[in-house]
């Protein structure tokens, strides 16, 4: 069968493209860099049509290949038969023509990191159309050192060198450091990325926050990066060559997996996802993917899934190399799991039913509402952010047992709860999902039904967590969440949560906690205050 040439070849002749194809018929010893003979003839080809011609060749020196390039660069193809996993170099070689004599250029090193190629070699041309100096480099397996190593300039006669063995010994050696990062079974080694246009300290806490959302996904983190910008890439974020910068650091680290601390557009998925072959993800799908493991209930596991599919939606123009690492694992699991050869038709159809489904549970909802108010029982709903300690708050107060952990969004699905006051008054308590800094908005919208509940509320209990470093930024983003949802006007008391962690004497913001009731809600004897305050609210 015959094989394309890859690359630009607009403006060649016949005669020109034809003969190019021809480099498809040869081979080189694959221990050799590449056979002179060959190399000759990549020589006349290129120096004919003054465009770099490159070939990408296999361990067993067979040409997969050809590609056109421009003057001055050359761009490689997709190679999803030879994808560089960690530990492991790609099984290719890159063996190109440069129309002057310069050494190996920044897009050739960073081809080189970014794609693990086994090598990369460069051979210019002189002025007369021969063969000139080769330049050669290949990975360096050492995390602490640079990524690759540039070798002496050599001449066409002196590539008969045994590369092959060296190519091995230095995967040998990756494989061995890989082993040491190799994390637990089904973890994903992860490399967090956060560009920001503001206040660098917001971008860090960001980051820490986003460490805890992977943690809470098993995901284990290498490394991060925080980069302030003028303005956002539209394509790469934190641009091209910063972007290369940081792919190279985290192979280096043996990552499997960049997480971008903010919502990727189709756009800069794409963009992002034809540059380098690892898998990508943003915040919104690692949050999805931590409510598709958690969600337990059937409103819940529709929820998750219609928030999944409003958020593949307008990403489903992407290219299949895209899409597969959006879909695969990490923020494409859960129930009715994206399979890659879902269009846009199909999903419109999966989101209408879904959305079905989740109007006849609201219809439930509403139904249980009006037992309720021919009850005229109060409702006190407790909101928070995530991991403030509202589950266990419930559980202390009404002696029950709702699943409580010390991780981001154990609890997805509204709990409900009795509480009998010592003056025989009763309250039905509400637990809601946690909330989250930039919430997604699929997650908001598909979350309606369950964040409803606070509607109905008669009193709203805010969690905070007082031993969080970050508790006043948590603290405001609860607070923009409620007046978003319209329900600041609902009676509000605080409850700072976790005192037995601080120390009170020397704590910053006692004017705060003036404005609330201390408690910690594993303790049950620190809850009196509030069940005190809360009965007078409720029977004012």
């Amino acid at each position: 069968m015959k094989k394309k040439l890859h690359g630009n070849t607009a403006g060649l002749r016949n005669t020109q493209i034809k003969r190019i194809e021809t480099l498809y018929n040869h081979s080189t010893p694959p221990e050799y860099i590449t056979d002179p003979e060959l190399a000759s003839l990549l020589v006349d080809l290129s120096h004919e049509i003054r465009r770099q011609i490159g070939l990408l060749i296999d361990r067993s020196g067979k040409i997969i290949y050809v590609i056109v390039g421009e003057p001055q660069k050359i761009v490689i193809p997709v190679t999803p038969e030879y994808m560089a996993i960690p530990g492991k170099l790609k099984g290719l070689r890159l063996v190109h023509t440069h129309l002057k004599d310069e050494p190996l250029t920044r897009d050739d090193l960073t081809d080189l990191a970014l794609l693990r190629l086994d090598y990369i070699t460069a051979i210019c041309i002189t002025t007369d159309g021969q063969p000139g100096t080769v330049y050669s480099g290949h990975i360096l397996p050492d995390e602490d050192a640079f990524p690759y190593q540039v070798l002496d300039p050599t001449t066409l006669d002196e590539t008969d060198v045994d590369c092959l063995s060296q190519i091995l010994a230095l995967e040998s050696e990756l494989t061995r450091k890989n082993s040491l990062y190799k994390p637990e079974t089904g973890r994903e080694n992860a490399f967090l990325i956060n560009a920001t246009t503001a206040d660098p300290k917001d971008a860090y806490a960001s980051i820490e926050e986003l460490k805890e959302l992977c943690k809470t996904s098993l995901i284990n983190v290498i490394g991060t990066a925080v980069q302030r910008r003028k303005t956002i890439d539209p394509k790469f974020v934190v641009g091209k060559g910063k972007l290369s910068d940081l792919i190279i650091q985290a192979i280096q680290k043996y990552a499997t997996l960049l997480v971008f601390d903010r919502e990727l557009s189709s756009s800069q998925i794409r963009s992002i996802t034809d540059f380098v072959e690892i898998k990508v993800i943003d915040r919104t799908q690692l949050i999805l993917d931590i409510f598709a493991k958690q969600a337990k209930s059937r409103e819940g596991k529709y929820q998750v899934e219609l928030a999944q599919m409003e958020y593949l939606l307008p990403r489903l123009i992407t290219k299949n190399t895209a899409m597969s690492r959006l879909t695969g694992g990490i923020g494409g699991r859960g129930p009715g799991e994206t399979k890659l050869e879902l269009n846009r038709r199909r999903v419109r159809e999966k989101i209408t039913r879904l959305k079905k489904e989740i109007s006849k549970i609201r219809k439930q909802r509403l139904q249980q509402k009006s037992k309720r108010k021919r009850k005229a029982l109060p409702i006190v709903s407790i909101v928070g952010y995530t991991n403030a300690g509202k589950s266990t708050l419930l559980n202390t107060l009404t002696q029950s047992n709702i699943v409580a952990a010390n991780r981001l969004f154990a609890t997805l699905d509204p709990s409900s709860r009795r509480l009998r006051f010592p003056r025989d008054t009763e309250v039905i308590i509400t637990d809601t999902v946690g909330f989250i800094q930039d919430l997604p908005k699929e997650l908001m919208e598909a979350f309606h039904a369950t964040l409803e509940e606070l509607t109905e509320a008669d009193i709203i209990l805010h969690v905070v967590d007082i031993s969080n470093p970050r508790y006043q930024q948590q603290k405001e983003s609860v607070e923009k969440i409620l007046k978003r949802l319209e329900l600041d006007h609902i009676p509000t008391l605080y409850i700072f949560n976790k005192m037995d962690r601080v120390d009170l004497d020397s704590f910053e913001d006692k004017w705060l906690l003036n404005q609330g009731v201390l408690v910690s809600a594993t303790q049950k004897q620190s809850l009196a205050p509030l069940v005190e305050k809360l009965e007078s609210m409720v029977t004012l």
